[in-house]
């Protein structure tokens, strides 16, 4: 899989990578129903054979530029990303890693954040989400604790409980690490600790992908 820098441009609306690598990674693919709060993130629907509601890519590229500016207002280690699905366990683990977060992957505990009494109780400042739907139980959490919960939305998802969505495939492997693989770099180009070239080098993006 070839991910290609976008051109250097002045512009702060420049996109973070052209679009057409969104799309090669399946980043706009999305389900075969919509949800009235993922109607605006909608470019179009295909409709030869199966039904398929395409996500609008230029506001994926301008939402995680506002989620890496979002998150760098909080200390590492309050961060929490959280996922369920299986595509998502390998780069939401890599974006902990990479960004210094904390992370839980697989079977989210009841009671994490909720129940100060439990072994894995934990008091993080803002949660990411993978999937509303699938980390239902952590969303549900978060809401309780008051925290913003930022969220990987398809077309399908609803919104009550999402803070800021990121509009994206979020059940295909390719798109769940070239979402996680870029938000981390902005998130650490915000910082000054990499740039474009040198996150491209060392952090190839088909090595952030689920091997299930």
């Amino acid at each position: 899989m070839v991910v290609r820098s976008p051109s250097r441009m002045a512009e702060q609306s420049a996109p973070l990578l052209a679009y057409e690598d969104y799309e090669a990674n399946a980043v706009h693919i999305g389900t075969q129903t919509k949800s009235k709060d993922m109607q605006n993130f909608i470019s179009k629907t295909e409709t030869d054979g199966a039904t398929i509601h395409l996500i609008d890519v230029t506001k994926t590229d301008e939402r995680i530029r506002f989620a890496a500016n979002f998150i760098n207002n909080y200390e590492a280690r309050d961060i929490l990303v959280v996922s369920a699905r299986q595509y998502g366990q390998r780069p939401a683990r890599m974006f902990a890693q990479a960004i210094g977060a904390r992370q839980i992957v697989g079977r989210f505990i009841p009671g994490t954040l909720t129940n100060p009494n439990l072994r894995t109780y934990i008091e993080p400042r803002v949660i990411f989400v993978t999937d509303p739907q699938a980390d239902s139980q952590a969303l549900s959490e978060a809401v309780k604790s008051g925290l913003p919960v930022i969220g990987i939305c398809d077309t399908n998802n609803h919104l009550r409980n999402v803070d800021f969505c990121i509009p994206a495939n979020n059940k295909g492997r390719r798109s769940l690490a070239l979402v996680y693989w870029l938000l981390s770099r902005e998130i650490l180009k915000a910082r000054g600790e990499t740039d474009d070239a040198t996150w491209a080098h060392h952090q190839k993006v088909e090595n952030w992908e689920s091997s299930f």
